[in-house]
This record gives structure tokens, sequence and C-alpha cells, in this order.
């Protein structure tokens, strides 16, 4: 394969070191062709949903160093998906709350303070993803009052009858992306809440975008010249 004569991230011309390594001859950035292979290949392998396990023996690199690598595609996949709900932003949408909760969880009544609780709106064919304060901040002080279990059954009512109608059909866009969001998160055995934000919005940004496109957004934005806008 031939390699590249311009700038992966300013488009100038480039010229080569005695190192093996490239340097813009504007932007000055100096990179390695060889790593810029080894990240677009995790990027493609991230975009298909290969797992960072998977992906490290696929490659012959590091689970860890993978890792890091997925976690900033997260990043990335985060703020493509609010830029392009800030284009829409005024569009007519709908939406409606999800209560989130490990499957191997769902039967522990306290477990409601571990749940993650998000929005969900709706714009077109596309959904946007609002995550919504933790419960476990109030767990403790429901537990010193004898509160807990009269909570649980507020809450499980409030959750049921809250459904009813700021959605309008109920095989629409918001349904499908809990469908799918259900089937993307399972794999995972249970993310925590720190990194947690940041798989939901994997998974908005896979449902909103083909796995064909998946590749190029990720790219643009891991590769895109420090301090520009997406």
């Amino acid at each position: 394969m031939k390699e590249p004569n311009r700038c992966l991230y300013c488009h100038h011309p480039i010229y080569r070191l005695g190192d093996g390594m490239v340097k813009c001859s504007v932007c000055k950035k100096k990179y390695s062709t060889k790593r810029v292979a080894q990240i677009k290949a995790l990027i493609r392998l991230f975009c298909e949903d290969e797992n960072a396990l998977s992906a490290s023996k696929t490659l012959q690199l590091s689970y860890v160093t993978v890792l890091k690598y997925y976690q900033q595609f997260r990043h990335a996949a985060a703020e493509y998906c609010e830029s392009q709900y800030d284009r829409h932003r005024t569009s007519e949408s709908q939406y409606e709350e999800y209560l989130y909760i490990e499957k191997s969880k769902r039967h522990d009544k306290s477990a409601i303070f571990d749940s993650h609780n998000f929005l969900t709106f709706g714009y077109g064919e596309k959904v946007y993803t609002l995550l919504m304060p933790s419960l476990g901040v109030f767990k403790q002080q429901f537990i010193e009052d004898n509160l807990e279990e009269l909570y649980y059954k507020e809450f499980s009512k409030f959750m049921r009858t809250s459904k009813i109608i700021k959605i309008s059909e109920y095989d629409n866009i918001i349904e499908k992306f809990w469908h799918y969001f259900e089937q993307f998160i399972t794999p995972f055995k249970g993310v925590s809440r720190e990194h947690f934000p940041y798989y939901l919005k994997e998974a908005e940004f896979k449902f909103n975008t083909p796995v064909e496109d998946r590749s190029v957004v990720i790219e643009q934005l891991y590769f895109r010249p420090t301090g520009s806008d997406i």
C-alpha cells in the first residue's frame, strides 16, 4: 500500500524523518504511519462492535492499550452525538424516561438506587440521550429513615404511570433504541457509574450512525487538528 504524502491532520505535505516517522511541513505534527494504521484498525473494530479484549487479540496489542483507545473513541462519539443534536434542537421531538438496572440486580429492591435513569429524545430517525442524576445519593438517608421500602414502591408506581402520552406510538424510534441499548450493554456485564455515560453515548452513536459511516466519523474526530470544530 502506498503511503500518503499528505498530513493526516491538516492535509498539507509531509516529509519523512530518519527514524521512520513523518512530520508535517505546516502544522509540524510528528507521527508514525504504522501507529496510525493500528489506530485506524482499532477504530474499525470498535465501530463493528468488537470488544476490547477481542480487538487486542486480533491486532496483537495489550488489552490495557486497546481499552485506552476505546475510551477515547467513546469520548469522540459522545462529542459527535452532542453536536448532531445541537443542530436539531429546535426540531419537533418526543421523549420518554428510561430506568436501566443490570439484569443480575433486577430482583433486588435496593438496586433501585444503583439504577441509571436517562431521558431519550426522538427526532426524525435518530435519538438523543440525557443522563439524569443518580438516585444513589439518596440511598443512605432513606435507609436511616426506614423509607427504603416505601420509596421503592412509590418509585415503581411512578415508573409505570409516567409512561403515559409523552410518546405517540409504541414501536417508535425511542422504543427501538431501548431494545438496542439493552442488547448493546448486556455483554459488558456491568459498567461503572463513572463510565456509564460514555457507554450510553456509544450506543446512541452506533444506533444513529450506519455501520459503514461510523469509522469515517470517528477518524475525522480523532485525527482532526487541535482546536478545530466537528
